[in-house]
């Protein structure tokens, strides 16, 4: 009998390890199987006076073949890969809303810019008038298809965003039950291994969406992690997160995720400790990203809208009318107050030199009603405010703001801790449109007037003319009379002798900036020679000023004005093509990075864990002879057997 038992086990012990085979060859395929094995034990012999008798063999386990660090080492890079992936799809889309080429906006600019050399050279040429204005209005339409295509993206990230959280919800319950029915099985000792794929295979697309880190438990259940401490899967219990907006600044657009126990408070999760995943990329390209494009293009909007409204409006029509706006005025929306603010204080916004405008939000924070802090988002630097505060602090926050090209006007009294976020631009493209229909309303004419006296004797020559108020008023006429090579008197101050420098500016007062008008003079004059600054719209003049082209070539002149960081109003387009470039690529490297050391992790995870075909072919084939040697030593115990009742019936 006892030979028969060895067989008996062998045969059974064979049977498993045959279908263990089996098992693996049928999911070659399945994603997240861990290649199992039979695990065998030798039975306990029996003693006897000539020595221990074997009885054979058992089957002491089946087990997973895995390595608990490299599955974790796998999902975590194939989270961080996950995240960079989207990020850069996305950063692709954001960096063809911003295309260069002949239908791109930057040639829309430029073609609007030099339109204007043709009014300068024929101001009454009616064409030439309708070319600008066509210009114009293609500028407008393509600032509002970028801003338009902005909003399609952001509509997307947001929809993808929410599909994430969603099935990450769904997830967690799966891993919740599926942690269940382990600690159930753990009770039968042994290891429930397909539940066990199961659950791994449920923590890599967990980590595809957000980066997760894992506790086991004594009872076999898996508790899940986000953002370092908020357990998503606490044993057989799942909590659920959410998107929403930022509870600091509600109505910023900034995007958030919350978790949510079971009958528990919203917490907002700190984005930076998201690690990686969809919902990672995701919220840095929604809320970095983005809102740097809307920035960026806001800010051209505003600045191009701001200064060639200004320009125009100091120009006189062919009608001889005051020049209007040329775009639609842009209302920088006021700053937005934390939820936290206790004061009530509120800060309303203006441009005060659209050539300083930064393409960033800024953060300020009071630490009493008139001192504080302004943090910079785009590039984090920090600046401080208060009265009496050495450089390279401000004694105000006007004078703070003065420098980024605003204007703040402040109500009520801001108390310490009071916050608020400055994103004035996000959005400001949206509405842009061409405000001058008829090519008689383009201001092209300067609403001042210079006349050399016909008697002079010297080298003058005007260099440049500005208005700086229109209609000029009480500013002129003047006159300015020559008393030698380097000294003059001025009709409008009297006997006064004022001192005469070739090329430099004289304004019409001494205010800062000057108003009314400033003319440059180049040469040396002759005593007794003079120069009139006068109204364009003199009679005497007769319709002189509809020849005169000085504020079409003063807009044209904004072509070369700094005004994008350092960089020309022709030149600023592709400025922002290189500052979303310069991101978008970067995303591309880090996403080829993590793919690559995602991809090198996974293969060493399934070189433990996946299934090779021709190994198991092998196994069948040594478990198949054992099978077959196991029966033939069964029936040799039953030959054995049979021999042995036989003899003893005789």
């Amino acid at each position: 009998m006892s030979l028969l038992n060895v067989g008996a086990r062998a045969l059974l012990a064979n049977q498993v390890a045959l279908q263990t085979a089996g098992h693996n060859i049928a999911n070659v395929s399945t994603p997240g199987y861990s290649r199992q094995s039979v695990v065998l034990q030798t039975v306990q012999g029996q003693f006897t006076g000539g020595g221990y008798i074997g009885k054979g063999v058992n089957v002491e386990t089946i087990i997973r073949n895995q390595s608990e660090l490299l599955t974790r080492q796998a999902a975590s890079a194939a989270s961080v890969s996950a995240g960079d992936a989207i990020r850069s799809a996305r950063l692709n889309q954001l960096q063809d809303v911003f295309a260069g080429g002949t239908a791109g906006l930057g040639a829309a600019i430029n073609d609007m810019m030099n339109a204007f050399s043709d009014v300068v050279t024929a101001p009454t040429d009616l064409s030439a008038r309708n070319l600008v204005l066509t210009r114009i209005d293609e500028t407008a339409g393509r600032m509002r298809t970028a801003a338009e295509r902005l909003d399609e993206i952001q509509a997307t990230a947001r929809y993808e965003l929410d599909g994430a959280i969603n099935d990450i919800n769904t997830i967690a319950k799966s891993l919740a039950a599926v942690n269940e029915q382990i600690a159930r099985a753990k009770g039968s000792g042994q290891p429930p291994n397909d539940l066990l794929d199961q659950r791994d295979t449920l923590i890599l697309n967990l980590n595809r969406y957000l980066q997760t880190t894992q506790i086991e438990a004594d009872d076999g259940t898996m508790s899940v992690f986000v953002a370092s401490s908020q357990p998503l899967v606490l044993g057989t219990t799942a909590a659920t997160l959410s998107i929403d907006n930022a509870s600091l600044y509600p109505g910023s657009g900034d995007l958030k995720v919350f978790f949510q126990t079971a009958g528990g408070a919203s917490i907002e999760l700190n984005e930076g400790m998201l690690g990686g995943g969809e919902i990672s990329g995701l919220l840095r390209f929604y809320n970095n990203d983005l809102a740097e494009g809307r920035n960026l293009l806001g800010r051209m909007a505003v600045a191009i809208s701001e200064s060639m409204n200004t320009q125009h409006r100091l120009g006189l029509t062919l009608d001889g009318q005051v020049g209007g706006n040329l775009f639609t005025p842009i209302a920088l929306a006021d700053a937005r107050s934390a939820s936290t603010n206790v004061s009530g204080a509120t800060i309303a916004l203006a441009v005060s030199d659209p050539t300083q405008l930064a393409a960033s939000n800024y953060e300020i924070t009071f630490t009493a009603a008139n001192a504080g802090t302004v943090q910079r988002v785009s590039d984090g630097k920090t600046f401080e405010f208060g009265p009496a505060l050495p450089p390279p602090g401000y004694a105000t926050i006007n004078d703070l703001f003065a420098d980024q090209g605003l204007a703040l006007t402040i109500t009520g009294a801001p108390a310490a801790g009071d916050r608020f976020l400055i994103n004035s631009l996000q959005g400001a493209a949206n509405n842009i449109a061409s405000m001058v229909y008829s090519p008689r309303d383009l201001a092209a004419a300067s609403p001042v007037n210079v006349t050399l006296g016909p008697s002079n004797t010297g080298q003058l020559k005007m260099s440049s003319l500005k208005a700086l108020t229109n209609p000029p008023g009480a500013t002129v006429p003047v006159t300015l009379t020559f008393t030698g090579p380097n000294t003059y008197t001025r009709s409008d101050t009297g006997a006064v002798v004022h001192n005469y420098v070739s090329g430099q500016a004289i304004n019409y007062d001494a205010a800062v900036p000057p108003t009314g008008w400033s003319v440059t003079l180049n040469g040396t004059p002759a005593a007794g020679d003079t120069v009139v600054i006068d109204n364009a719209l003199n009679p005497t003049y007769g319709d002189w000023y509809k020849r005169n082209a000085g504020n079409a070539s003063a807009l044209l002149g904004l072509r070369d004005v700094k005004m994008f960081d350092d960089a020309t109003l022709a030149d600023g387009y592709a400025g922002l093509m290189a500052q979303v470039g310069t991101r978008t690529q970067s995303a591309q490297f880090a996403a080829q990075v993590s793919e690559k050391i995602a991809a090198q992790l996974e293969g060493d995870r399934t070189a433990i864990s996946g299934v090779n075909l021709d190994e198991e072919a092998a196994r069948l084939i040594q478990y198949q002879q054992a099978y077959q040697a196991s029966a033939k030593m069964i029936q040799i115990a039953q030959n054995v057997f049979d021999s042995l009742i036989s003899s003893m019936g005789r």
